[in-house]
């Protein structure tokens, strides 16, 4: 191979310029602002922040702890289903528990019912990665080539919808809430749609298209540890089935922390619930299906209103007190710290 020789230039002949071009842009001679930063814009800049964040943050965590919330922890009161759980050959078996309380004063509102898992560890980076969005938007995707292994597909070679470790492992725990009024028990009424953000619903899950559901996952499988194929996850209502079904969004929406609650029902305002949940006894009725002994997690079920900032978190308000709190003892120290030197300033020039 043959070097390739420079040679300088001759004379007579131009050398190249390395000066960038005569603009106003590559010469800097745009007009430009320089801030003068004196003591007084300082200092204002710095006790302003800290009062705006004070302020939002005390109105943060006055409306937090004015949200009312009661959360069951169920893990113990249903320790026989427990048991049967975890045996994963008890999966086809069923197994109810009640769980009784009062509430000596009503919730008023729109009231909230949520469930809550403890020490169960969604933030895995092979667990969140398997999924295969294009499947959840109903096109023939090959899962094969997606991150959803080992839940892709049956020995006989039968296609999981929806396949992945996310879906696989759903919350499936059926709760219902009673209303003890006397000597009758009244059921409170559920709503299961509407739970979901509307992108989830009309742009990130869509249904394969066919004339009906079944039609559209056939040739397909559940997940091993569902009980039913993903058609027939909401018997009750058609429009609530497949990958556009509320509790199934709201569950592939994975949590950052061990420690999360996922929202679960609404309570329908009417007869007896037009003003929230009415002061008495009421009763919890639970179908135990999720175990969770084998990772030594918690079950929760919480009732709870919200109010204009969100639920009962005070996190972001204490956030903001301590980002104020920091920023006005930041303008103290430099207050301080002006005057000290000031004041050496007026000795030496006496």
């Amino acid at each position: 191979m043959k070097n390739k020789t420079s040679f300088p230039p001759q004379e007579g002949e131009a050398r190249p310029s390395r000066c960038p071009d005569n603009s106003a842009f590559k010469q800097q001679k745009l007009p430009a602002w320089k801030p003068q930063l004196t003591i007084a814009t300082v200092l204002s800049s710095f006790f302003l922040t800290g009062a705006f964040c004070l302020l939002v943050g005390v109105c943060l965590i006055l409306s937090a702890n004015s949200v009312r919330e009661i959360q069951i922890d169920y893990s113990d009161k249903c320790s026989e289903c427990s048991k049967l759980r975890e045996n994963s050959s008890n999966w086809n078996k069923e197994c109810h528990c009640s769980i009784n309380f009062a509430l000596k004063e009503g919730i008023l509102g729109d009231v909230f019912m949520y469930y809550g898992l403890q020490n169960f560890y969604q933030n895995h980076r092979r667990y969140v990665i398997s999924r295969s969005d294009a499947q959840l938007l109903g096109r023939n995707a090959n899962i094969q080539k997606s991150y959803c292994a080992p839940f892709t597909t049956y020995r006989n070679g039968t296609p999981m919808a929806p396949c992945g470790a996310i879906a696989n492992s759903m919350f499936n725990d059926t709760i219902d809430l009673f209303y003890n009024l006397n000597s009758s028990v009244i059921q409170v009424p559920l709503l299961k749609t509407g739970n979901s953000w509307w992108t989830d619903k009309n742009v990130k899950f869509r249904n394969p298209e066919s004339y009906n559901l079944s039609s559209a996952f056939a040739g397909t499988a559940r997940p091993p540890y569902w009980q039913k194929p993903v058609y027939l996850l909401d018997e009750e209502d058609e429009r609530n089935n497949g990958y556009i079904n509320d509790d199934f969004i709201i569950w592939m929406r994975v949590s950052a922390f061990a420690t999360f609650r996922n929202l679960y029902r609404r309570v329908k305002r009417i007869r007896q619930f037009a003003d929230g949940l009415p002061a008495g006894n009421y009763t919890f009725r639970i179908s135990y299906n999720f175990p969770v002994t084998k990772f030594k997690g918690r079950k929760h079920v919480i009732l709870s209103t919200v109010v204009w900032s969100g639920g009962s978190n005070p996190f972001l308000g204490i956030a903001y007190v301590v980002t104020g709190t920091a920023a006005t003892l930041a303008g103290f120290v430099i207050t301080a710290i002006h005057l000290k030197l000031r004041k050496k300033k007026t000795y030496f020039q006496k």
